[in-house]
């Protein structure tokens, strides 16, 4: 590839109708191409690279593309440092143009992007799990919990340096945390190692923290658990992670609340869902049944005369609290009508002297669904 008087939309394989996602898809695949990373003392891939990056600087950018378009290179040769050279104003360009194809990580190889401050960082974010059951999650609870963290160091109050003693600037980064290096027409930017990217430097480290400004601890909060908490519910606590290094301000600390599930109650939202066994002498005659609510209270439920299983039951704001709102939720009784087992011979007999004195009314569905039945064997069968 040569970069005289190469056509700029041949150079990144593109016509002259491309748009600028086409450009930009173009230029990526040659840039990584042909970056001198991936081609080491490498001259041809070198000035390759040039050459893409050039038409894509070109034909980004919408006034230099209607200039090129109208006049060729005639009409942006100004524009180039030294006349097409790769010139220090050029190598800016182009750390622009890998910032906005490959974001500020390829940036930073031309010296672009965001720089890291040096001095105090802030701590970590912890992550502390919490499980409760479904009845703290019901009316809310505090909890008193130990979590392992930082804290600031007592005896240089977090500055890393033996009381006494002074930081001093990073004599290699000159205090800015980060150092430039050339390499060819790169200019390579990256964390001062001397310093850590701190920009300073501790001569004497504190005993009691190595130098670090922070000591390991276990600290004792209280939190407090509101009612009508979710599953997956994230509570953040300000101020209460991992102590800043250098007397910076300490991160935040996540509680991340999980519900165990309960042995009769089946939550969605608000609402509580619970499976009644019934016998079938309630179901058939009619009767109440005894629920238990999740304040721990009983409820009387009617159920009607020829209940079915899967029957369900609303009773209203019986439910869950609502996190942050007032009221609650319903609880669905949902009945399961239960045959009787281990029956005596008392029980067989009069359950044989029912059989006998049912009726297909007595079980209407029963009765239609063998109707359809018998229509479905005669049609098989070619019975009238």
């Amino acid at each position: 590839m040569s970069t005289a008087k190469a056509c700029y939309y041949e150079t990144l394989g593109v016509s002259k109708t491309s748009d600028g996602k086409t450009l930009k898809s173009a230029y990526r695949k040659l840039a990584m191409q042909y970056h001198p990373d991936r081609n080491p003392d490498n001259a041809e891939a070198e000035q390759n690279f040039k050459t893409v990056s050039e038409a894509y600087g070109v034909l980004s950018d919408e006034q230099k593309r209607a200039a090129y378009d109208r006049f060729g290179h005639a009409g942006v040769d100004g524009s180039r440092a030294g006349g097409g050279g790769f010139g220090g104003g050029q190598a800016a360009d182009f750390s622009d143009i890998f910032e906005q194809v490959f974001g500020d990580a390829f940036g930073d190889v031309f010296g672009g992007g965001q720089r890291n401050s040096s001095g105090p960082a802030r701590g970590s974010d912890l992550r502390y799990p919490l499980e409760i059951n479904l009845e703290d999650a019901f009316a809310g609870k505090e909890v008193n919990i130990k979590i392992p963290t930082t804290k600031t160091c007592d005896e240089c109050e977090g500055s890393g340096a033996e009381p006494g003693t002074e930081i001093e600037t990073c004599s290699t980064c000159q205090g800015h945390g980060r150092v430039r290096m050339r390499q060819g027409f790169f200019t390579m930017e990256q964390h001062c190692r001397a310093c850590g990217g701190q920009g300073t430097t501790v001569k004497s480290p504190c005993t009691g923290c190595d130098g670090v400004g922070t000591q390991a601890t276990r600290r004792e909060l209280s939190v407090t658990i509101p009612a009508g908490v979710e599953d997956g519910t994230r509570i953040r606590l300000s101020g209460e992670g991992a102590a800043g290094t250098r007397g910076g301000p300490a991160g935040d600390l996540y509680i991340f609340v999980s519900v165990r599930p309960h042995a009769l109650f089946e939550r969605e939202g608000a609402d509580l869902y619970c499976r009644a066994p019934t016998p079938m002498a309630v179901a058939a005659l009619g009767g109440d049944i005894e629920m238990p609510t999740i304040d721990g209270g009983r409820k009387r439920v009617n159920v009607s005369a020829g209940a079915q299983t899967g029957k369900r039951l609303r009773l209203r704001g019986l439910g869950m609290s609502r996190l942050r709102r007032q009221g609650r939720g319903d609880m669905v009784v949902e009945l399961y009508v239960e045959t009787p087992r281990n029956l005596n011979a008392r029980q067989k007999e009069l359950l044989e002297e029912f059989r006998e004195e049912c009726c297909p009314d007595s079980h209407p569905e029963h009765a239609s669904f063998f109707e359809k039945a018998k229509g479905f064997w005669d049609q098989v069968t070619g019975e009238n």
